[in-house]
């Protein structure tokens, strides 16, 4: 089942002009509301095309105010259960509610390295614009392969 939104829980991220659920999604199918006209509620976010969803769940993991859900798979909770996750900086939770009522709680870690301190150009040689123009693919010890021009597609 596609994600749907709360408006009784949505704050829009604050007003902001991307809400959380905008950047993170993989098919841009998040939107804002910002004026009411498309869904009556001003400032909230709305799934633009719920059948084109992947169901991923990245909106529901970052979703600041757990306003957006999604029914789970029927191999996961049965019928009438409830999943929602809550990301952290460092874990995400996982809350399963059961229809019999029964909750329980799966903490994991989602991060090997502490946020933000990745450098993913860190002993990568310096950008040469000057080579822009020759042919050639960048590989790991900064070596240059030399590509077969005759293998390009060539557009008429």
């Amino acid at each position: 089942m596609p994600s749907f939104v709360r408006t009784e829980k949505c704050d829009g991220c604050k007003g902001q002009d991307k809400t959380a659920c905008m950047y993170i999604c993989p098919h841009d199918l998040m939107r804002l509301d910002k004026d009411g006209s498309e869904t009556g509620h001003a400032m909230r976010a709305y799934n633009q095309e719920p059948e084109q969803c992947w169901e991923c769940y990245s909106c529901v993991k970052i979703c600041p105010q757990n306003a957006i859900e999604m029914r789970a798979y029927a191999d996961i909770v049965p019928l009438g259960g409830v999943v929602q996750p809550l990301r952290g900086t460092d874990s995400i939770v996982w809350t399963v509610k059961f229809r019999n009522g029964v909750v329980k709680r799966f903490k994991f870690p989602i991060r090997t390295t502490p946020e933000g301190s990745v450098k993913p150009y860190e002993g990568k040689p310096k950008p040469d614009m000057s080579k822009l123009g020759q042919p050639g693919l960048f590989t790991m010890d900064g070596a240059a392969l030399k590509g077969d021009r005759s293998q390009l597609l060539q557009l008429k």
